[in-house]
């Protein structure tokens, strides 16, 4: 499975409310078996640039490349890209994930 996480953060003066709903679209891609829209809740110095967060799950590479081709998340691309600062994005692939300490010490 390959989890896909993306930050947005919202430009001074900028409308929250148009970003999330250019990112709501992508809730109808259908190739993520997840994809959840959520705007940040914290607010400390590390992340206050984050304002909106995507999470997506999709089966395979395959999936995450169908959901990028896909005509719905071509339209909220082109929605939310002039409206937004900042985006980072990341994808990893669950199944090799480390789920215990490596820490030797």
């Amino acid at each position: 499975m390959i989890r896909h996480i993306v930050f947005f953060s919202v430009p001074e003066g900028g409308d929250a409310d148009a970003i999330e709903a250019g990112l709501s679209m992508l809730t109808e891609n259908p190739h993520a078996t997840v994809l959840e829209i959520g705007r940040n809740t914290r607010t400390d110095l590390y992340d206050a640039q984050v304002d909106f967060i995507v999470y997506g799950e999709f089966e395979d590479e395959a999936a995450l490349a169908a959901y990028r081709a896909h005509p719905i998340y071509q339209k909220s691309t082109a929605t939310v890209r002039p409206l937004r600062e900042m985006r980072i994005a990341a994808d990893y692939d669950a199944d090799k994930a480390v789920r215990t300490s490596l820490f030797a010490g």
